[in-house]
């Protein structure tokens, strides 16, 4: 059983924040100005939406007295207007359900309160993190890559977030790195996420995956090792076309780069310099194609924290 041991401050006008992943859900309490003021995590079920629920409701308890409402950041194509999961990324057995309503309904029947609970999907919280408090403040057109277990997506037209007709724009990881490839082994989510760069470095190495995540893969690559060496330039040559695509696509202002591993400098300058080989031989072909600004996300982990609470406070207003 989890155990939650959390200090509570005093505090108030506070909202209780989510940000479920594939293989971790972090949790924290948020001023409405984005202070952080406990956080925490907890592993990611997998066997069952009520499990998945129950352990949303034991993170929130500690601090429900503190927290006016609970805002989530959530794999899958949702409606954030209505709380329903669409498609569900990682977490199958929340496919077409909603999600917000389940979690409203556990906490009345467990306590009697009316809470209210807003999410968002996790690329499009990391993109509206970044127009709120981040490196998008002011930009009319741009880009969040989120990097983690696969690829999240936020694309931002006239300074919002584009959510397209059946809220599935931006999602980054079922884009094709090769158009004559059809299976999503072989797509970017597969090919080019935190999670694929650490499996390749672990298999090419002779390593033990669970060993291996993205600050371990800079510590090798630092060193000198062959493997990490080239499983890195290969991941980030991928990003490059990715960025390069998303500059064709809609001439972006900038391109953020999120998940953890954005923290290490040397991943964000190998993606501009690569991005700008390729502008490069198009541009020797005659062809004068802009660039865009290559920038990692203010928040690295934080971006869908933040996103979320700012998904929650824009409910609000409505």
């Amino acid at each position: 059983m989890t155990n939650f041991d959390l200090t509570r401050p005093e505090a108030s006008d506070s909202v209780f924040v989510f940000d479920i992943g594939g293989t971790f859900i972090k949790y924290a309490l948020m001023t409405r100005e984005a202070d952080i003021l406990i956080k925490g995590e907890v592993p990611t079920p997998m066997t069952s939406q009520e499990e998945f629920i129950r352990t949303l409701y034991e993170a929130w308890a500690p601090c429900a007295d503190q927290a006016e409402g609970i805002a989530l950041s959530i794999p899958g194509n949702v409606n954030a207007d209505t709380g329903d999961v669409i498609t569900p990324g990682s977490l199958t057995y929340n496919r077409n359900t909603n999600v917000a309503s389940l979690l409203r309904e556990e906490i009345q029947r467990r306590t009697g309160r009316l809470v209210p609970v807003w999410l968002e999907n996790d690329g499009k919280a990391a993109a509206l993190a970044e127009i709120w408090k981040g490196n998008l403040r002011g930009c009319r057109d741009g880009a969040v890559i989120v990097l983690g277990t696969g690829i999240g997506g936020g694309i931002v037209v006239d300074g919002k977030v584009h959510k397209g007709k059946d809220f599935f724009a931006g999602e980054l990881s079922f884009l094709m790195g090769n158009v004559e490839e059809s299976e999503f082994d072989k797509a970017m989510g597969t090919n080019a996420s935190t999670a694929a760069l650490t499996g390749m470095v672990a298999a090419a190495a002779g390593l033990d995956a669970e060993e291996v995540d993205g600050y371990k893969v800079m510590e090798l690559r630092e060193a000198g090792n062959e493997a990490a060496v080239a499983c890195f330039d290969l991941v980030c040559r991928r990003l490059s076309g990715l960025v390069y695509n998303l500059i064709c696509l809609m001439n972006p202002e900038r391109v953020l780069i999120g998940g953890g591993i954005s923290r290490q400098p040397l991943l964000i300058q190998t993606i501009r310099d690569m991005t700008e080989q390729r502008l490069e031989q198009i541009r020797e072909c005659g062809f004068d194609i802009p660039g865009t600004e290559i920038m990692n996300c203010a928040h690295h982990n934080d971006s869908n924290l933040i996103g979320a609470l700012y998904n929650y406070l824009l409910h609000e207003t409505q």
